[in-house]
């Protein structure tokens, strides 16, 4: 079984607009998946989808054996566990340092102080924010904050790693800093990330899978790919 699998998925708002149309995609473990496309082309949806933001209107998504399309309210929290999440704005927490953001990621689910020092430490050393543990959000550059958005993500080992736009409040050299350390995350400790991005230079350095949407429907998958919407491969 495919650590994702979405089947014939489809979005259908309220209002009738349809955000994703008839999509089916599987993704093996430790794939390095971009989602591309132009703004409104369902990039967002399908994301939120994964995390179970979203519902899926018709079809489904398997994520790790968990029946996403069909998961109770209540039991989110279960898929949530096999996830690491980065979003675009950092969403850190202003009176917390550094180690207290990271550390409140397993504290709410219950470990026990004993057990979460150490993965805390071992999360902020593989993003090297090691020596800023005491510091706060306030005192750290944007790069700082989204590497300590991503030890929070990983903290608890998750198999898969969704970012949507995590480079996109940052500087072209801070967003390569956080694209290397997305790809030695995804290489040495075999984490699937799935990132939509809107970047261009990001998309055509790295030369990953490239998943390609237009109006809700998937125009290309290419294993090592470039950034070209609308373009069949």
């Amino acid at each position: 079984m495919k650590l994702i699998s979405i089947q014939n998925c489809y979005k259908i708002y309220k209002n009738g607009v349809t955000a994703i149309a008839d999509l089916s995609v599987e993704i093996d473990k430790g794939e390095f998946v971009f989602i591309i496309g132009s703004t409104g082309c369902g990039k967002s949806t399908l994301i939120k989808m994964l995390y179970r933001e979203e519902r899926p209107t018709k079809g489904n998504i398997n994520i790790g054996g968990i029946n996403v399309a069909k998961l109770r309210n209540s039991k989110v929290y279960k898929l949530r566990r096999k996830l690491g999440i980065v979003f675009q704005d950092f969403k850190l927490l202003p009176k917390l340092t550094v180690y207290e953001n990271v550390a409140f990621a397993l504290e709410s689910i219950g470990m026990k102080d004993k057990d979460i020092r150490p993965k805390v430490i071992e999360a902020l050393d593989k993003v090297g924010l090691k020596d800023r543990i005491r510091s706060y959000p306030r005192e750290l550059s944007g790069g700082e904050q989204q590497r300590v958005c991503i030890a929070r993500a990983i903290v608890n080992e998750p198999k898969i790693l969704i970012c949507d736009e995590p480079t996109g409040n940052l500087d072209p050299t801070t967003s390569k800093e956080i694209m290397d350390i997305l790809d030695k995350l995804n290489k040495e400790y075999e984490t699937t990330v799935v990132m939509v991005t809107h970047d261009k230079d990001i998309v055509n350095r790295m030369k990953k899978r490239v998943i390609s949407l237009d109006n809700g429907v998937l125009v290309s998958d290419a294993k090592k790919g470039s950034y070209k919407v609308h373009e069949n491969v």
